[in-house]
């Protein structure tokens, strides 16, 4: 089986797309979503150096993306708060799996936030348990229904963004593209972009949510969509 986080971080940052047809099964279209859903009454539950030590939830969803991609900034505007998730200006500052309960405890719904993939500043060891972690927690939880990959709206899709959604193809995870910090993006270049940034991974426009955590646009979409991933079927 191919590994995560196998090639080295230090070719992480560039950028040049890839067509890839059909990379990503079970692609979610955000933009057919009504904006219906309000603030997610998220809570911390407690964080985990392994999936072992986590007990079985009803339902998860799992939010993956390079280090300083903005996923605890997500995490926080989904529900509405500033200090949900601790956000960092430097990259590796998640170093657990964090996990999020919805509607309190225990509901057995989760959101579980994982390190960020491709932080050059640590040892080989600590990049080798970090993959362990990640790998293990993505290919054993039952009932994950979704992983989030976050992509920087700028700059991705990476190599690494690319070699991730095709791991979790392989290891049968259903993946939905979420393209962060798009409010860095100007606004003549929104259209281009969105398309680039698509087409690096095989998909339409329409497949990737676009959204920022700082500006507020695409997250009421995203919360409907990760409120009804939430919703034990």
């Amino acid at each position: 089986m191919p590994k995560l986080l196998h090639p080295s971080p230090t070719t992480e940052t560039s950028s040049a797309p890839m067509r890839r047809s059909s990379m990503v099964g079970h692609v979610r279209s955000l933009g057919r979503l009504p904006s219906v859903a309000g603030p997610l009454a998220l809570q911390f539950l407690r964080s985990a150096s392994s999936s072992d030590q986590l007990p079985d939830a009803l339902v998860e969803v799992a939010l993956v993306g390079r280090s300083n991609v903005g996923k605890s900034s997500l995490l926080n505007a989904l529900a509405n708060r500033t200090n949900l998730a601790r956000t960092s200006k430097t990259p590796g500052a998640t170093r657990l799996l964090n996990v999020f309960e919805l509607d309190g405890k225990p509901s057995g719904r989760w959101v579980v936030d994982l390190p960020g993939y491709g932080f050059a500043k640590v040892s080989g060891a600590e990049r080798a348990s970090w993959q362990q972690m990640i790998e293990g927690y993505l290919t054993g939880r039952p009932n994950l229904q979704v992983v989030l990959l976050l992509v920087d709206a700028e700059i991705g899709p990476t190599p690494l963004d690319v070699q991730t959604v095709d791991w979790l193809r392989h290891v049968g995870r259903p993946v939905r593209i979420v393209a962060t910090k798009a409010d860095k993006v100007g606004a003549s270049r929104r259209g281009g972009r969105r398309a680039q940034l698509a087409a690096g991974l095989g998909l339409t426009p329409n497949d990737v949510a676009w959204c920022s955590a700082e500006k507020g646009f695409g997250i009421p979409e995203l919360r409907t969509e990760v409120a009804g991933l939430l919703t034990p079927t």
